[in-house]
């Protein structure tokens, strides 16, 4: 499903048509989820769409989802992880090679690769959990900022709500910021829309799409879910072994393993059969064990559709919302 031009909403934001978008929405590069078809499904329906190569990112999975986008007419993003990118340098090249309209990087502290993105001519963009995070982006070259609230799901820092976060960014922001954490509905769009968000950063409102990545058993567990059912953890990294930075856990939905070592992570750290049957429960996408990324949103996700259809009636909710809002307002 897609706008025909005379059907598409005149709200717009200086840097949506910059970036030559119908629509100012962004997929998150969501590691394991976004892939190229949903990339590709959401260019399609007029946003931005991005690869996301997160913990298990490599250059072979990238290029293994480079060809569903090609041939696409819409500008591309590709999300990658830094330690991820520190470990494997030639992620970052294979990325910069693609020449998609924007890269980001985020979750540490080495912005060096700022300068090698901007230099192809690729806008470099990072996520965002404070004013101070704001500047040193700013200052080290990054084209956009991605203000990420605690709302959201997957891995990020737990430091403030979304809508008081993206004041504090906009109150030091110089160039676009993307606004990122919980948005699953017209009315959340809306809601950051009207506050100065450039766009939107949507994640588990896209998570379960036909076209995502995810497995079935995690399609399901988030159909089943309701906006309460989220922890923040870092047991699931610890159980893998990952090096994920402290500041950022994971929003992920409870489960078995999750209600067991949440809080505990020490000893599970020195627990081999924890990890092992850790291992094994995601080897067999046994959702009372593997970790399914999910944002407090969750419960607004009922049913398997195309990311044209969410995207559609998301985009016409708030684009009603803000047109029909009393000018006294």
């Amino acid at each position: 499903m897609r706008l025909s031009p005379s059907d598409e909403p005149s709200v717009a934001t200086a840097w949506s048509r910059r970036m030559g978008l119908r629509i100012p929405l962004v997929n998150a590069p969501m590691g394991g989820v976004a892939g190229g078809r949903l990339a590709a499904a959401v260019i399609a329906a007029g946003g931005l769409g991005m690869i996301g190569m997160g913990s298990a990112g490599s250059v072979a999975a990238l290029e293994r989802e480079l060809p569903h986008v090609r041939g696409i007419d819409g500008p591309l993003g590709i999300g990658l992880v830094d330690w991820v990118v520190a470990a494997q340098p030639e992620l970052l090249n294979v990325a910069i090679a693609a020449q998609p309209a924007l890269i980001s990087v985020s979750f540490g502290v080495d912005l060096d690769w700022v300068a090698r993105v901007t230099a192809a001519g690729i806008v470099p963009a990072t996520q965002v959990y404070s004013a101070q995070d704001a500047r040193r982006a700013q200052d080290a070259g990054v084209g956009l900022l991605v203000a990420r609230g605690m709302e959201g799901g997957g891995h990020g820092a737990v430091t403030r709500p979304l809508l008081p976060l993206l004041d504090e960014v906009l109150d030091v922001a110089s160039v676009p910021v993307l606004a990122a954490g919980g948005i699953g509905s017209s009315s959340d769009l809306a809601a950051v829309l009207l506050a100065g968000a450039s766009g939107a950063w949507l994640g588990t409102c896209l998570a379960a799409c036909s076209e995502s990545l995810l497995s079935e058993a995690g399609r399901q567990a988030l159909l089943a879910a309701r906006s309460n059912d989220t922890v923040v953890t870092r047991a699931f990294d610890v159980g893998m072994e990952l090096p994920w930075p402290a500041r950022f856990p994971a929003r992920v939905l409870r489960n078995g393993f999750a209600e067991r070592w949440n809080g505990r992570e020490g000893l599970l750290a020195a627990d081999p059969s924890a990890k092992n049957a850790l291992a094994a429960g995601i080897a067999a996408n046994d959702p009372d064990v593997a970790p399914v990324d999910a944002g407090q949103g969750v419960g607004m996700v009922t049913a398997v559709e195309p990311a044209a259809r969410v995207i559609e009636r998301l985009w016409l909710g708030a684009t009603a919302h803000i047109t029909c809002r009393p000018a006294e307002e």
